[in-house]
């Protein structure tokens, strides 16, 4: 059966709409990829931004420590270079 220009017509049609659809059907696979990416991504920023929290946290722990050391090592200074006490008994 020889092909006529209405069929000829038609499987042209048909042609360009299964391309269109497969072309717009990578297009969803691709924004649902993308999605999950970003989801991930938002995952990773939390976690990024909690850990600096805990750092900033333990960095200002370690101040207050470091000047209480100073504070202690103060009076430790005092009491070497004080006059020496006689021990009872």
């Amino acid at each position: 059966m020889p092909m006529t220009k209405p069929n000829l017509a038609i499987a042209r049609t048909l042609a360009v709409a299964i391309i269109a659809t497969l072309g717009l059907g990578a297009c969803a696979t691709y924004d649902d990829e993308f999605a999950g990416i970003n989801s991930r991504l938002d995952q990773l920023d939390t976690r990024v931004q909690s850990a600096a929290q805990s750092a900033e946290s333990a960095n200002q722990s370690a101040q207050r420590a470091n000047q209480r050391l100073d504070q202690i090592e103060s009076r430790v200074q005092q009491l070497e270079t004080g006059p020496r006490r006689v021990p009872r008994g």
